[in-house]
This record gives structure tokens, C-alpha cells and sequence, in this order.
């Protein structure tokens, strides 16, 4: 088992469907370089393997004289991870990327010891560590963006489930007749709370004739509104992007009542696109939580923002990478 020294640093990397972004890290949490290029996932999968390790290079690129002592790279990926073998077997984000041996690429590519894990699980263990986690060690982490996803961090430790999947809290069902998710399931989480489903709640208002200024925003085609334009006019005072926020709201507190009466954690971290809305969103998400969960669990519970925010599966990736290591 590879042990991790205090000198040691770690090349992070976050490899989403829309962009890489790769940083140089010390273990006490210090970003101190980072590139960031994008993903170009339709081009497949040597293709985005090989502007990974173009991300790589840059970032070593930026340390003269190029660090001997560069022995570790933590991967933090969207989609299900064999995390165990190293194998991404399957990403929504990721066109044609069905079993591939990632971890075994790289090392054969870089000499490096390199750790692969979810970039939600990550996440969670990077709050834990380097976030609004600190000296929690039972928390949930819980991403609301075009999707959402989830980690889980007991007693201190990443909990990954049998099979590497848990976490999957976009797809906990909460309405049984609701819209069907791209899963397969219908009335997922996901399909009511993420920004992909206030994207298309203000849609569905607007083709019903109502009017709001989230068209206006929008430049008068209801094709380019998204979760942030609908944001952007509720906080001008527009009476529908508030409502269209209140209900996503409602059915976000509905899932985080759920994992309070399941978890009963000391915290919930919110992060994503959708977290920037900050009490917008997350005062009437709480409100929910208090009169729908068990009392002493949703009394012990905090919910907050992520801290680390776009950070989040960086630091999670070396969170993870120190965790199997054996250093925290």
C-alpha cells in the first residue's frame, strides 16, 4: 500500500462530461497550480484519455524543475465506478465510456500510482476533510446541478456500498407518477429538483402562455432557459421564477427528509450549480425538512452550502486518494 509523506503532493483531477480540470495539490489542502480544459467527450474515449493527460502535463508543466517526487494521481469521475479495479463501467456524461480500465491506462501511461473514484462519493469525503465537514464525521453530500448525485461519509470514513453505487440520491423516488427519468424510473429526484427540472418548469409555464421575465432573459426563446436564468429573475422579484424555485425547493426537502430519517447525519452538504442560489433555495428546502422528518434526527441535522464549491471534486479526489493511503 502506497504511503503518502507530509512532502508529497498529488496531481487532482475532475474529469466531467463538459470539462477537465486538473491541479497540482498538497496534502494540507493547497491548490498550487490548476489547469482546466475541456472534455470535447464526443470525440470518445482516447480521445478525452489523451486531453487528460495533456491536462497532466500542463500542470507539471508549471513546477520548475518537474517534481520527482510526483508519485500519485487522484481521479475523480462522473458516472459508476469500479472503484476497487479502477474501471469507469459506465458515464451518462461520457459517450462510449462502458468498462474502461482507466486506472490501468494511466499508470501504464505515467508511472504514477493512481487512485479512481466517483466524483460525487468524492466530494463527500473532500467536505469531510477540507470543507464544511470539518470535524463532522457524519455527513451526506448531496450535488443539485443538471443532475444530481450524491456521497456518504460514516464515521469518518466514505461509504461506497457493495457494489461502489451508493449514493445515488437523484434517483430515490418521490413522486411514483411523476416525470420519467432518463434512469428509466419516473418521479425521481432528479426530475423534480435538479436544474434540468427548473429548466423545464419554467418552460412548461411559459407554453401555457404566463407571463415572466425569465423569457426576457432568455432573449425570447424558451430553448436557452436554464436553472441560472431562473434564478436571475427570481431574484429581480418575478413572482414565476419564484414559485418555479419554491416547488423544486419543496421536492429537494422532501429527498434531504428522506435521507435525514434514513442516515441521520450531523450534516447535509449542498453543492452544484443549483447550491449558488443559497437561501433561496435552501431556507425552504430546511422548512420541509423540520416538518416532514423524525424530530430529533431533523433537530441534530445542519444543512449548509458547500464550501469548496467548484473545488469539490478535486479535493474530494485527494481526500480519497489519502484515505486509501492511509494518512488520515
Amino acid at each position: 500500500m502506497l504511503q503518502l509523506s507530509n512532502e508529497e503532493r498529488i496531481i487532482a483531477i475532475d474529469l466531467g462530461g463538459t470539462k477537465i480540470a486538473a491541479a497540482l495539490v498538497s496534502l494540507d489542502g493547497e491548490i498550487m497550480c490548476q489547469e482546466q480544459i475541456p472534455t470535447l467527450a464526443e470525440e470518445g474515449v482516447d480521445a478525452v484519455i489523451s486531453r487528460l493527460l495533456a491536462a497532466v502535463d500542463r500542470v507539471v508543466g508549471q513546477v520548475d524543475p518537474p517534481p520527482s517526487w510526483l508519485t500519485s494521481l487522484a481521479i475523480a469521475a462522473a458516472g459508476a465506478i469500479d472503484a476497487e479495479n479502477g474501471i469507469v463501467t459506465v458515464s451518462p456524461n461520457l459517450p462510449g465510456w462502458d468498462n474502461v480500465p482507466l486506472k490501468a491506462i494511466l499508470e501504464e501511461a505515467t508511472g504514477a500510482k493512481v487512485f479512481l473514484v466517483n466524483d460525487a462519493s468524492a466530494a463527500a469525503l473532500g467536505e469531510y476533510r477540507y470543507g464544511a465537514g470539518r470535524g463532522v464525521e457524519n455527513l451526506l453530500y448531496i450535488t443539485v446541478s443538471t443532475g444530481i448525485g450524491g456521497g456518504i461519509v460514516v464515521n469518518g470514513r466514505m461509504y461506497a456500498g457493495a457494489s461502489g453505487t451508493a449514493g445515488e440520491f437523484g434517483h430515490m423516488t418521490i413522486d411514483a407518477g411523476g416525470p420519467r427519468c432518463a434512469c428509466g424510473n419516473t418521479g425521481c429526484l432528479e426530475m423534480l429538483a435538479s436544474g434540468k427540472a427548473v429548466a423545464r418548469e419554467a418552460q412548461k409555464r411559459i407554453s401555457q402562455g404566463v407571463r415572466t421575465r425569465i423569457l426576457e432573459l432568455a432573449e425570447g426563446e424558451p430553448e436557452n432557459i436554464t436553472a441560472k436564468l431562473v434564478a436571475a429573475a427570481a431574484e429581480r422579484g418575478d413572482a414565476v421564477a419564484l414559485e418555479v424555485i419554491d416547488r423544486a425547493a419543496y421536492y429537494l426537502g422532501v429527498g434531504l427528509a428522506n435521507l435525514v430519517n434514513i442516515f441521520n447525519p450531523e450534516m447535509i452538504v449542498v453543492g452544484g450549480g443549483m447550491a449558488k442560489m443559497g437561501d433561496m433555495l435552501l431556507e425552504p428546502a430546511r422548512k420541509v425538512v423540520a416538518e416532514r422528518a423524525f424530530r430529533l434526527p431533523a433537530e441534530r441535522v445542519r444543512i449548509v452550502r458547500s464550501q469548496l464549491g467548484d473545488s469539490t471534486g478535486l479535493m474530494g479526489a485527494v481526500a480519497y486518494a489519502q484515505q486509501l493511503a492511509g494518512s488520515v
